[in-house]
């Protein structure tokens, strides 16, 4: 539980820095985010090489690393394409949310957890909590684009679901830090592509900017998600995207103490609720783990 506790936490710091960053590059958000997972992939490809650790090997590891980067790459751009149809609040409302109740749906219909009254009271509590954190997103959004953007965050909520989902079954020849790593760089490649044919991915490399990518890379992405998928081998998938919940109550609280951000009092009852759902869920598991 620890890693996937410390995986959300970090998880946190990448909406500061990835926000920092596009206000120093004036990168696109598409281009953070490939920037964010090709960086973060490299990382842990070194990382894995300079350990000892053996390189992929066999085709269902390959097939494993296409369809995880592929999906890496689905999650971000469809997040940032709600972002852009709608706003950040509604975006991550309805990403960060969705995803425990899709996991929490999917392993009910597939018997892989029971869906009991604390299973549930876990989930809901921790979706209330994130639309009170979250709270009302400006007007002026309009129906067509509040539709479509609504439509890029659930797939983006999916897209996470079935990464967490695809954690939980360990692939022969592939180990976590090895499968994030190479899935990541195939990912971030895809991105990339994407945004320079687009929005464009270059910027001045100046000392804040290339320390920014860095810590973008190496935080909340190299060692958060290398942590969470380690994580994933001894708990249920649900839990998993219950704790990351802990990103947007950690981001917030980075905004208020670094950024001046004021939290309402609604937003801080949301804050105690998902601290509350966390809790919950991670003692929730401990005691599975011990039964």
């Amino acid at each position: 539980m620890i890693y996937l506790v410390f995986s959300g936490v970090l998880w946190g710091t990448g909406g500061l820095t990835g926000r920092l960053l596009s206000l120093h590059t004036h990168l696109s958000p598409t281009a953070v985010a490939g920037y964010r997972l090709l960086l973060g992939g490299t990382l842990l490809i070194l990382f894995a090489t300079t350990t000892g650790r053996r390189r992929p090997r066999g085709r269902a590891a390959w097939l494993r690393i296409m369809v995880v980067g592929a999906l890496s790459a689905g999650f971000q751009a469809g997040y940032f394409a709600a972002v852009a149809l709608t706003d950040v609040s509604l975006a991550t409302l309805l990403t960060i949310g969705a995803a425990p109740v899709l996991v929490v749906a999917f392993e009910q219909a597939t018997g892989r957890r029971r869906l009991d009254a604390r299973v549930a009271a876990t989930v809901s509590l921790a979706v209330m909590g994130l639309g009170l954190l979250v709270g009302e997103p400006p007007h002026g959004i309009t129906a067509a684009h509040l539709a479509a953007g609504a439509g890029c965050a659930i797939a983006s909520a999916a897209g996470f679901s079935a990464i967490s989902l695809l954690g939980k079954t360990p692939v022969p020849g592939l180990d976590e830090v090895a499968m994030t790593g190479y899935s990541f760089t195939l990912g971030g490649l895809a991105l990339m592509v994407v945004a320079g044919a687009t929005t464009g991915v270059g910027f001045t490399p100046r000392p804040g900017a290339v320390g920014l990518l860095l810590v973008l890379g190496l935080v909340p992405t190299a060692v958060a998600y290398g942590c969470y998928f380690i994580g994933l081998r001894h708990a249920a998938a649900s839990t998993g995207t219950v704790t990351a919940l802990l990103e947007p109550l950690t981001g917030t609280a980075l905004a208020v103490i670094l950024l001046g951000d004021r939290l309402t009092a609604i937003g801080a009852v949301g804050a105690a609720l998902l601290a509350v759902s966390v809790t919950a869920e991670t003692w929730q598991a401990r005691t599975r783990a011990a039964a």
